[in-house]
């Protein structure tokens, strides 16, 4: 949740409330069960962390407890290096989605080349397990358990595919739109 948030504010400085909002809308229905209050607590040990700055929001006197939250450029190096990391063993798919939305947001990722790094890596512990796989007997327990690693590899690599379809469908229609 922290480096979506850090992600979220390398577009543009934004308030608390904008920033839920936006998070929200970013995962449809998995948005609606976000605690109200994360986002704050998340804010607060970003801010602790010195990844981010609040100040007063500028020209609304009338609500003085109004804040505006801006990465700082310890928070802007974390944003770069989330965006370039491949998460494997457990990709945490709602995770990946805000990385891509983030990415495309922010242009500071192509949200494609994320997605083609993440299955270049799902590819790579493919074999590996397979390999591993096939150096068990007949009938191990172990051979089992690697059957099921390979199959979540296999779902995986076609949910990326998904991802990979829908991000270029969306970057040619900024391109010709």
């Amino acid at each position: 949740m922290q480096d979506a948030v850090l992600a979220m504010l390398a577009k543009e400085p934004s308030h608390g409330y904008d920033l839920r909002t936006r998070l929200r809308e970013s995962l449809g229905p998995l948005g609606e069960s976000m605690n109200p209050g994360q986002i704050y607590v998340t804010l607060a040990r970003l801010e602790k962390a010195g990844l981010v700055v609040c100040e007063p929001a500028a020209g609304l006197p009338e609500r003085p407890e109004r804040k505006v939250y801006a990465l700082t450029p310890a928070g802007q190096q974390r944003v770069t290096a989330w965006l370039a990391e491949v998460g494997w063993p457990k990709p945490d798919l709602a995770e990946f989605h805000l990385k891509l939305v983030a990415a495309d947001a922010t242009r500071l990722a192509d949200p494609v080349e994320l997605v083609a790094a993440q299955r270049r890596e799902l590819l790579r512990r493919l074999r590996e397990v397979q390999q591993a796989a096939l150096a068990e007997p007949a009938g191990s327990g172990a051979g089992l358990l690697l059957e099921g690693v390979v199959l979540r590899l296999q779902a995986d690599l076609r949910w990326l595919d998904a991802c990979e379809r829908a991000w270029s469908k969306v970057d040619h229609e900024v391109e010709g739109g």
